[in-house]
C-alpha cells in the first residue's frame, strides 16, 4: 500500500502534542474559501510513498520527536484510510503516537463497509484534530461547497466512542466572525464528551502567494486577516456557548 503524498514536514509543532512528523496527503472534496493548500485538492502530482518509508524517517530522528508522534493531514486523510491503517499499524508497533487532522467530510455511517474500515483505523488512532468550519448548514456550503451534516455527525460519533479530539475553528471576518455562529459552535462543542483542547485560529491571507503561483483567483483577497485580540474575543464567545450548554445539562 502506498499513500499519495503532497509533502512531509519534519518539524510540526501545531499538529498535535509535542514535535511531530506531519504527512500531508493529496485529495480533498472540500473547497474552503480560505484554504491555503489548494494544491492538495486533487491527486494530481502526488508522490507515492510506502508506510515503511515514513516510519523509517520518523525512527531516524526518534529522539527529536520525544513527546511527539506522527500526524497525517492534508488534503483530507480519510480519503486514504487503507494507507493510514497500514501506516498507523506500523506506528503502534513502534510505540508512536498517532493523529489525524480531518474535518470528517467523508463520514458515511450507513455504509457498513466504510464503517468497518473507519473503525479499524480509529482503533489505531490516539487523537483527532477535528476542523469545524461553520456550524450553520447554509453558511457552511457557501464557505466549503459541502454540507456540514457529515462533519457534525462524525464529531458526535467520535464523542460516542470516546476518541480524544482537539477542535479547530478558523474565525474569518464577515463569515465565521459572528457572535451567533460562534456561540452555537460552542454549544455544539459543549455537547461532546471527548474534547481535550480548543484551537480558535485567526484567518490569515498567507495563501495569496500560492494562489498566484498556481494561476488561481484567491476568493478572499479583500478580506483582512483577523487580529489576535479578535481571535481571543471569538474564543471567549465559543467558551461561553460551551459553558451555557453544560450548565443547562447539569440542571436537567
Amino acid at each position: 500500500m502506498k499513500g499519495r503524498i503532497h509533502s512531509i514536514e519534519s518539524f510540526g509543532t501545531v499538529d498535535g502534542p509535542g514535535v511531530r512528523l506531519v504527512v500531508f496527503v493529496k485529495g480533498c472534496p472540500m473547497r474552503c474559501l480560505y484554504c491555503h493548500n489548494p494544491d492538495t485538492w486533487t491527486m494530481e502530482g502526488a508522490e507515492e510513498i510506502e508506510p515503511e518509508a515514513i516510519i523509517r524517517q520518523y525512527i531516524s530522528a526518534e529522539g527529536f520527536y520525544r513527546n511527539g508522534g506522527i500526524t497525517v493531514s492534508g488534503g483530507e486523510p480519510l480519503l486514504q484510510m487503507e494507507f493510514l491503517t497500514e501506516l498507523f499499524t506500523l506506528a503502534k508497533a513502534h510505540g508512536i503516537h498517532t493523529c489525524i487532522d480531518t474535518c470528517g467530510i467523508t463520514f458515511r455511517p450507513d455504509d457498513a463497509a466504510y464503517m468497518e474500515k473507519l473503525n479499524a483505523l480509529l482503533k489505531l488512532t490516539d487523537l483527532i484534530l477535528l476542523d469545524i468550519k461553520h456550524i450553520n448548514p447554509e453558511e457552511h456550503e457557501k464557505l466549503c461547497c459541502q454540507p456540514n451534516a457529515p462533519i457534525l455527525a462524525f464529531a458526535r460519533y467520535l464523542s460516542d466512542i470516546k476518541l480524544p479530539v482537539w477542535i479547530r475553528h478558523v474565525v474569518v471576518p464577515g463569515i465565521t466572525q459572528n457572535e451567533r455562529w460562534l456561540y452555537e459552535t460552542g454549544r455544539f462543542i459543549g455537547s461532546l464528551n471527548n474534547v481535550k483542547a480548543l484551537d480558535v485560529l485567526p484567518y490569515h491571507d498567507m495563501g495569496k502567494v500560492k494562489y498566484e503561483k498556481l494561476g488561481m483567483d484567491y476568493p478572499l483577497k479583500d478580506t483582512k486577516p483577523l487580529t489576535k485580540a479578535e481571535a481571543i474575543a471569538a474564543r471567549k464567545i465559543i467558551l461561553d456557548g460551551i459553558c451555557a450548554f453544560k450548565l443547562e445539562q447539569r440542571k436537567q
